[in-house]
């Protein structure tokens, strides 16, 4: 497999493009915003120049790198001939399906459809194609070039051979793929968006100061970053849609967004993105 398409040229996208192209992958980065696409190749360069400052790739890997990557803004185009498309779009499950349907008519029957989706089905997604055996989740980390971790997500029809070849393309990228099963938020974002929601809770009722609140997380529970300095780096839109996801999907309170969160999110206090979250930037 070499020929890898990537639709979706945002921060996870340009970053998964990123890793793909510095392995040796012929990759399309596929986006109808074509200033998002030059700014993603921009973003791409950034950070191989920031592998060369630290001295683990040369100049001669990143030129390679970014000869590897092709840019497109329809997916037909940009899906011809792809072994494997992964779809790192908008985390909205109706925009993720009809990116779906489309690829199903325009790829190859044998071609591997992943989503990089955070929390939505990828039994729901696969059920829009005419290749369930062949969807799958491969939900890299942010920032995909740094973390190691891919959860690979199996759909209620997901082939055991899809499975293999996603788990040993994960490796050959220096990447650790977990095998998870199909459920609302996965492993990843189960466990960690109530870990955000509760800081939130505890920020809302005035227990502590968002600082204070990072710090004893990082200090006491060794996490590299607080929860709070976290969930403005992710998003906050972003976190609040994944706990509407499993709100709904397991239909219980205790994923309800923190009210505070869900002012926030309506305030465009964003996080990083905007300017302002939790801390301003």
């Amino acid at each position: 497999m070499k020929k890898i398409a990537v639709i979706g040229a945002g921060t996870m996208g340009n970053g998964i493009a990123h890793v793909f192209a510095q392995k040796g992958f012929n990759v399309h980065l596929i986006d109808s915003n074509s200033k998002a696409l030059e700014k993603a190749i921009q973003t791409i360069e950034k950070n191989l120049n920031r592998q060369v400052s630290k001295g683990t790739i040369d100049e001669a890997e990143k030129a390679n790198a970014l000869q590897n990557i092709l840019t497109f803004t329809t997916i037909k185009e940009g899906v011809h001939q792809a072994e494997l498309v992964i779809e790192a779009a908008t985390e909205n499950s109706e925009i993720k399906k009809s990116i779906f349907k489309q690829l199903d008519v325009n790829t190859h029957p044998d071609c591997i459809l992943a989503t990089n989706t955070s929390s939505i089905s990828i039994t729901q997604l696969a059920n829009v194609t005419n290749r369930s055996g062949k969807v799958i989740g491969m939900h890299f980390m942010n920032p995909v070039p740094v973390m190691k971790l891919v959860e690979v997500i199996n759909g209620k029809e997901t082939s055991e051979a899809t499975t293999n070849i996603i788990v040993e393309l994960t490796k050959i990228l220096d990447k650790i793929p977990c095998v998870v099963k199909d459920a609302p938020g996965f492993i990843a974002n189960r466990i960690l968006m109530p870990m955000i929601n509760e800081s939130i809770h505890a920020f809302a009722e005035g227990i502590s100061d968002a600082a204070t609140i990072d710090q004893i997380m990082k200090l006491g529970m060794a996490h590299p970053m607080g929860p709070l300095q976290l969930a403005d780096y992710i998003g906050l839109d972003v976190c609040k849609n994944i706990l509407d996801i499993m709100h709904e999907g397991f239909n219980n309170e205790k994923y309800a967004p923190c009210p505070l969160l869900v002012t926030m999110v309506a305030q465009g206090k964003l996080g990083i993105k905007s300017g302002e979250g939790f801390y301003k930037y």
